[in-house]
């Protein structure tokens, strides 16, 4: 018998049924057929070996084993692969649409004073930045606001550490964004024309209009010729600008220690109203505080509630939905 022959049949039968199992049973059955050792194909082949003269047995017997490890190693090879788990075909169809990608959006809350941002700018306001951590100087003194006036009870404020030997200043989380229009008249003279936004800090219940942290919009305008009614006309102008034309607005006389007069600013919603803020003219002593002579200039300051706005403008109910993190809730905007 042609031994070359032999070899060549049984590597080529062995192949190609190795490659043409489907399960991992009719690869057993494909090992127990060419590869086993007390029955099958390859005790068959191992029979031609004492057929081969004595003199070309190690030849013949290296090629019988070559021949015997590329089997092995193929049968191997291919019961790696049907041990993977099987992929659906499907996901190789380039005809079916991909997975849509959720698209992140800025929060409510970030837009509208996005929008505060540019309508006061249009309206000729800087824009200027203040600390959330402040001292009883521009949180209260420099504001008017005397030592026993209810706005200054630590019950009503947050207070991080009390006045000391080595820290003379009181610090608390500020309670309205008033104390930037503070720091700006400090440093910069007259006329000024400026706005601040950013968070405030209150322990009020919260409920569906009150909360603990909000944000807040100040406003000052500070020079020669500024009245009363200047500052009617912009907060006019800005509701109208936010909420639209016809939005119907009010001013109810109110007190403020850091303005006088003082006005409470709202806005109609529905068949009620929704109070926005409050305004007035700056206090002279308010004036002086920071270095500016009030028979030489006068000025106006509004601090208006930016989650009111939003919530009027889009129809909400709840401040606190601003806050909850739901995303139901988020993705309408």
């Amino acid at each position: 018998m042609d031994h070359n022959q032999s070899f060549a049949d049984y590597e080529a039968s062995a192949l190609l049924a190795i490659a043409g199992a489907l399960s991992a049973g009719d690869l057993e059955e494909v090992r127990i057929e060419y590869l086993g050792k007390k029955q099958g194909r390859l005790k068959d082949l191992q029979a031609v070996l004492g057929q081969v003269p004595p003199d070309q047995r190690p030849a013949v017997g290296m090629k019988f084993n070559a021949i015997k490890d590329r089997v092995t190693s193929a049968w191997e090879s291919r019961k790696e692969q049907l041990a993977k788990p099987k992929q659906s075909e499907s996901w190789i169809d380039v005809t079916l649409p991909g997975s849509r990608r959720e698209i992140g959006s800025r929060h409510p809350l970030s837009q509208t004073i996005g929008e505060f941002k540019g309508i006061m700018a249009r309206f000729g306001f800087d824009v200027e930045e203040g600390p959330e951590v402040e001292d009883e100087w521009h949180n209260f003194v420099a504001l008017n606001i005397p030592d026993d006036h209810p706005a200054r009870n630590p019950l009503d404020n947050f207070y991080l550490s009390v006045a000391s030997s080595t820290n003379p200043e009181a610090r608390l989380l500020r309670s309205q964004t008033s104390t930037v229009q503070i720091r700006t008249m400090e440093h910069r003279p007259p006329p000024v024309r400026i706005v601040s936004v950013g968070r405030v800090y209150r322990p009020d219940p919260v409920d569906a209009t009150h909360h603990l942290m909000f944000h807040q919009m100040e406003g000052l305008m500070i020079g020669p010729d500024v009245t009363m009614s200047s500052l009617k006309t912009v907060l006019r102008l800005f509701a109208a600008s936010y909420l639209g034309e016809g939005t119907v607005v009010r001013f109810r006389p109110s007190f403020f220690p850091f303005t006088e007069p003082s006005v409470e600013f709202d806005a109609r919603r529905g068949t009620g109203w929704l109070e926005l803020g409050g305004a007035g003219m700056v206090d002279p002593n308010v004036l002086r505080a920071c270095g500016y002579d009030p028979e030489q200039v006068s000025g106006f300051a509004f601090g208006l509630g930016i989650a009111r706005f939003c919530m009027m403008r889009h129809g909400i109910t709840d401040i606190r939905h601003f806050y909850d993190n739901e995303l139901r809730f988020l993705k309408q905007f």
